[in-house]
């Protein structure tokens, strides 16, 4: 039976996780997490080992390890800044890691574990479900010999409260913002549909909402994304807090159904050996972490006084 530790417990996304562990056979032996809200697990594996303090994690799991009954598979479902520690952790200590979006924050950290897989001989793989959602294979193979450039337009809103900009998730170092908390699976969607981004321009980045202009290989892409209900359709107000929208050459995608069992089908794909590793991952940090330093530098030379002087002559 392939055995499981999950880092973040407690988080929003972690029972997808632990429905995913039941589906494919697996036992979650021991979890982690520094808030103690974590009684979905009973649902899921009520024997599992749970602690608070990530010393106390780390000592079962090498017990383990000691006793012959080492952790196969090191899920991650943490804060996107602890992301890449917490890989490094899950290969030292001898298994594999499954790591939720987006796997880093900037694209110089994956060359970092890369070296680590290397001296460990163990992998790290990453949940990038829309990659196995069919509406999105069904829309690569239409474009996949396409000889003209296609106009995509990609819009998400995922409306959330103010306990939104209390935590992690409001902090922009340990999220990487919106564009990076929400986007980074529509980035990578897009560069696996429509091939790697040659150019990046960065419009829009605020605290609630970002917005830029991809080129793909044979697509140039407008985007919006934003966390404020205020951004959602007339139409859609008080009725839902999501919205989805993506257009290419003007005509609507719809790929609104079927994110339930995606993790499910990502955990079905790693047990069998067909994870996304580092090199599928690559092309959306590289999107996500180039836009946060266009932004910046854009507004530094916006707010910069010789800029401003060199600009009125």
């Amino acid at each position: 039976m392939t055995s499981f530790a999950l880092i973040g417990a407690a988080g929003y996304v972690a029972p997808r996780h632990m429905k995913a562990m039941q589906v494919v056979g697996g036992n979650l032996k021991v979890a982690y997490d520094p808030n103690d809200s974590v009684g979905v697990m009973d649902g899921h594996f009520p024997d599992a080992h749970f602690f608070t303090e990530f010393e106390r994690f780390d000592r079962h799991i090498d017990k383990l390890r000691r006793r012959g009954e080492k952790i196969d598979y090191v899920s991650i479902c943490s804060p996107n800044h602890l992301h890449d520690a917490h890989c490094r952790f899950a290969l030292r200590s001898g298994a594999n890691a499954i790591c939720e979006k987006p796997l880093v924050l900037n694209p110089w950290n994956i060359d970092g574990l890369a070296e680590i897989e290397n001296d460990t001989g163990h992998r790290i793989s990453t949940i990038l479900q829309l990659r196995l959602h069919p509406a999105i294979i069904a829309l690569r193979n239409k474009f996949a010999n396409s000889k003209k450039r296609h106009k995509v337009d990609l819009t998400y809103i995922a409306s959330r409260g103010r306990w939104y900009y209390a935590s992690w998730k409001g902090e922009d170092a340990k999220s990487g913002g919106v564009a990076t908390n929400i986007g980074v699976h529509f980035f990578d969607m897009l560069s696996f549909v429509f091939g790697p981004a040659t150019r990046n321009e960065a419009h829009l980045r605020e605290p609630e909402r970002a917005a830029g202009y991809l080129e793909c290989s044979n697509a140039d892409v407008s985007w919006f994304l934003s966390v404020d209900r205020n951004d959602l359709p007339a139409d859609v107000q008080g009725k839902k807090t999501t919205f989805r929208s993506i257009t290419v050459d003007g005509e609507e995608v719809e790929f609104s159904e079927g994110f339930t069992d995606l993790h499910t089908r990502s955990y079905e794909e790693i047990v069998a050996g067909r994870g996304f590793g580092l090199d599928e991952v690559r092309a959306s940090i590289d999107i996500v972490s180039n836009f946060r330093n266009a932004a910046i530098m854009r507004a530094n030379q916006w707010q910069h006084p010789a800029a401003r002087a060199g600009s009125a002559t």
